[in-house]
């Protein structure tokens, strides 16, 4: 083999290998997310079950359950949008629980002229999923309290506020007669590993090419 091609070839090769690895990774990935969304969508769709005497944000995030107590008095308004119906709030209140425990619920939108209309108090039984939304960053705005408006859904602050424990039930169906629009659990985890797998493979497709071609033309000079 010439000199001339060793460089070229190694490099070549080297390239190969680590888009090709990057393109197996994201395979690997793909595997592991898709077993993950049908975990949730598994957990989402089961039969309801009661509340958990010790929820855990991990193992019973997405949780179906079906809860029946009573809604206290108190309301925290996190701004938001429903389209069609445009901006308003969900409304977030304490909900107490047969044997005294009290959680969040968050009992669905109302338009923004309804924010300080009188809603249901008392006996409610409720259908829906436990969640602990990850909604805040370093750019989210402090609640302002003076107006009773938040601005994501921060459970532990929610709950601190409302005397509750840091556990949010969101409704999907209950039988309370005024009930705010429910705003359904919704799982926004993106999947795009097959996209970048992909990618990775037909760029080591493409870098294979390349480095033939330019051995070849290497060989014509030698030639």
């Amino acid at each position: 083999m010439n000199r001339r091609m060793i460089a070229p070839l190694l490099f070549g090769i080297v390239g190969v290998a680590i888009l090709l690895n990057l393109g197996a990774w994201q395979v690997r990935r793909l595997a592991w997310k898709t077993d993950i969304l049908a975990r949730i969508e598994a957990r989402i769709s089961a039969d309801p079950v009661p509340v958990p005497a010790a929820p855990d944000p991990e193992a019973d995030q997405y949780r179906h359950v079906r809860a029946e107590g009573a809604i206290l008095p108190g309301e925290l308004h996190v701004y938001t949008s429903a389209p069609p119906r445009g901006v308003g709030y969900r409304v977030i209140v304490p909900l107490e629980l047969a044997g005294g425990r009290r959680i969040l619920l968050d009992r669905g939108f109302i338009p923004i002229g309804e924010k300080d209309a009188a809603r249901h108090l008392g006996a409610i039984t409720v259908e829906g999923a436990l969640l602990w939304p990850q909604e805040t960053d370093s750019y989210t705005s402090e609640p302002d309290l003076a107006k009773n408006i938040w601005f994501a859904r921060d459970v532990g602050k929610m709950a601190a506020a409302l005397g509750t424990e840091p556990v949010l039930l969101v409704a999907e169906a209950s039988d309370d007669p005024g009930q705010p629009m429910p705003l359904p659990v919704s799982v926004n985890i993106p999947n795009d590993h097959l996209q970048y797998a992909i990618t990775w493979f037909s760029l080591a497709f493409v870098w294979a090419v390349m480095t033939g071609y330019l051995l070849w033309r290497i060989k014509q000079r030698t030639n």
